[in-house]
């Protein structure tokens, strides 16, 4: 007989107290096709990292890598067909969906995805308070399009080419009345839009949330920016906490989770993937450098998460890192995970 105890009451202010359950997942990623094809690739240790795909940066902007420039300029993680998109499907113009950015489209497609894969008809969401939460950082398709001037501008573009538009397309499509926003923390933004989902859940502002990250490197000055930058592998490898490490590579991609409390979640009888207990953000605030990493400040969100979560710092057995493979932010990510979860960690 299950403890009732043990699961979040409804608050004073009408949301839910305690852990949120992840109920449904979609992606699509370098060499992965959707979440099996990508377990498959993580468990064979197989490597997803290519040279561009022919055409897509020439065909995109007219610009490629500059010549002699280091393989690791010419290498990344890439997606299959981002041009292609069922525009009927999903009600929309063959006209709108050109003037539609690919990661417009993308969300779209894993949104639905991640429903089905929870069991939700799309349709029954209609008028529901579902909140959609996406992160990213890039607006290459605008760039993309203000190439060719004025006579490529429509009456479609200003939605089509709108970051905060790829949270609302996925709202309007299903007629979702929870909040719907894009969210740009550089290269946090799909924890930040996980963690935000949460928390409107447990503030009662929505009932299920949508919450997504998307990704894609259209353009090829995106990676001369990151090269010039210093922060790109100029071999092309990406050696994450190794004394090696000399920058990361490139990569894209969408993924997509459908959360709800977790004590629905069970009384639903839904399949669960997992349960988020807690989360928390900061900012470094004043550091050497603007993109360097603080170790105090990394130290106190790791400790406000596990103190939200309820979880002892002491039992962790597993974390996943952000990892950049630079020599700048590794060791302080690492400094701050020994200070607070043990020295032996």
């Amino acid at each position: 007989m299950t403890n009732q105890s043990h699961f979040p009451r409804a608050t004073e202010r009408g949301g839910h107290e305690g852990p949120i359950a992840v109920v449904g997942v979609s992606c699509r990623l370098p060499g992965a096709a959707g979440p099996a094809a990508f377990w498959e690739l993580l468990s064979t240790g197989s490597d997803a990292i290519t040279g561009v795909p022919e055409g897509r940066w020439r065909a995109a902007s007219g610009a490629e890598a500059p010549e002699g420039t280091e393989p690791g300029m010419r290498r990344g993680g890439f997606l299959d067909s981002v041009d292609t998109f069922d525009a009927a499907f999903f009600g929309i113009s063959p006209r709108e969906a050109v003037a539609m950015g690919p990661q417009q489209r993308l969300v779209l497609e894993l949104a639905w995805e991640a429903l089905e894969d929870a069991a939700v008809r799309p349709a029954a969401l209609r008028g529901s308070r579902t909140a959609v939460f996406v992160g990213t950082l890039r607006d290459d398709y605008a760039a993309l399009l203000y190439q060719y001037g004025d006579r490529a501008i429509t009456q479609h573009s200003m939605a089509g080419i709108n970051r905060g538009v790829i949270a609302n397309r996925v709202s309007y499509h299903l007629g979702l009345h929870g909040p719907s926003m894009t969210v740009d923390s550089a290269q946090s933004s799909s924890l930040v839009a996980v963690h935000l989902a949460c928390e409107s859940l447990r503030a009662g502002e929505c009932d299920t949330a949508i919450a997504a990250g998307v990704n894609l490197s259209i353009l090829a000055e995106g990676a001369v920016t990151e090269e010039r930058f210093g922060g790109l592998s100029p071999d092309g490898t990406t050696y994450a906490f190794d004394a090696r490490a000399n920058g990361f590579v490139r990569g894209e991609g969408g993924a997509v989770v459908v959360l709800k409390p977790l004590a629905r979640a069970v009384a639903d009888g839904d399949r669960i993937y997992g349960v988020v207990r807690g989360s928390a953000v900061n900012n470094d605030g004043v550091t050497s450098g603007l993109t360097v990493p603080g170790q105090s400040s990394q130290e106190r969100v790791l400790r406000e998460a596990y103190a939200k979560a309820g979880v002892d710092p002491a039992a962790v057995q597993y974390v996943e890192l952000h990892g950049t493979g630079t020599p700048v932010g590794d060791p302080v990510e690492a400094a701050a995970l020994g200070a607070v979860l043990g020295a032996g960690s």
